[in-house]
């Protein structure tokens, strides 16, 4: 009886170690990668958890890791991060503020709150959408490497698990550190938001057209239900946005699965301002990351039920070629 006894010991030690390492796996399925070729690919087991703490970073042949944030250190983001304040952009409902952000339990956790905070820049009367209203009645955080980091070429790995309730419109992006947008070019990783009536999820990139602030997109739109009906616990799961980026391509997946793929010889600027540059060739520009959490907007009439919004990032990785 106590061999057999060690020996369930054992096996239930072996069987925790498989549940909460990084690198287990629990099945495998057949996805098509950007060449157009079947590939089987594994199934994270701890995809309803964040990766485990201080665990080691894979590295890919020919490319080296030149910036991270695996974000396991409790308590607040790293100095690597600055962040939006106030009203920002898309006459969205949110008030930007630095207290949404917190480190815990290996992640990054960006708060979608239901809460009036008074406008310091409330002007009675004005037609200017941040000017106008007393109070924001909803609070959340835009993170930033605006001023630490940006790079130009590579891959952008950011695992997480975004919320998905009506209202919500998490972002994964980058723009450019010089010009005016959309000159600058701004690409996007991960929008997730009302689009053609219904939630999905997008991958695009945009550039200068000929007016002031008027862009040319190329836009990737996926119908949530895509993912949700080969996955009904979707939405409660951990997921790996990534992006390969060279001169000659962006190309854009989830888990694996390409989303977009962006051909670099059609995005050169349409000439406002006599800037016919290439903002993701151009050696003039690095971009830099954001990651943040809109309220409203194209996400929707908020659902109220579901506050606090949690947006939850695991981990970011950039990557470049040796």
């Amino acid at each position: 009886m106590k061999k057999k006894r060690i020996t369930m010991n054992i096996l239930s030690i072996m069987a925790m170690a498989a549940l909460f390492s990084c690198s287990s796996t629990s099945d495998s399925v057949e996805k098509e990668n950007s060449g157009g070729n079947s590939t089987t690919t594994t199934v994270d087991s701890t995809s309803y958890k964040p990766t485990v703490k201080f665990a080691t970073i894979p590295s890919y042949d020919g490319y080296a890791l030149v910036w991270h944030d695996e974000f396991d250190n409790d308590g607040l983001p790293s100095k690597e991060w600055s962040y939006e304040q106030g009203f920002v952009r898309n006459n969205e409902l949110q008030w930007y503020q630095d207290k949404n952000a917190t480190v815990a339990d290996g992640c990054l956790v960006i708060e979608g709150r239901q809460e009036r905070v008074k406008n310091p820049d409330y002007v009675e009367g004005s037609g200017d959408w941040k000017l106008q209203r007393k109070y924001a009645e909803y609070t959340s955080s835009s993170l930033t490497t605006q001023n630490s980091f940006a790079f130009h070429f590579g891959r952008i790995e950011v695992r997480a698990k975004i919320p998905t309730a009506t209202g919500s419109w998490p972002a994964i992006w980058l723009l450019g550190d010089k010009w005016e947008w959309p000159n600058n070019g701004e690409i996007d990783i991960l929008e997730y938001y009302i689009k053609n009536g219904r939630p999905s999820i997008l991958a695009n990139a945009c550039w200068g057209d000929k007016g002031l602030w008027q862009a040319v997109w190329n836009e990737s739109v996926t119908p949530f239900s895509h993912f949700t009906t080969k996955d009904k616990d979707w939405s409660k799961k951990y997921h790996v946005w990534k992006m390969d980026w060279d001169e000659n391509y962006m190309s854009i997946y989830v888990d694996d699965e390409l989303l977009n793929k962006i051909d670099l010889k059609t995005t050169y600027n349409k000439g406002y301002d006599d800037n016919f540059e290439n903002p993701f060739v151009s050696n003039e520009m690095k971009h830099y990351i954001l990651l943040n959490l809109a309220i409203g907007g194209n996400g929707g009439t908020p659902d109220i039920s579901a506050f606090p919004l949690k947006y939850q990032v695991d981990y970011v990785r950039v990557y470049q070629k040796k």
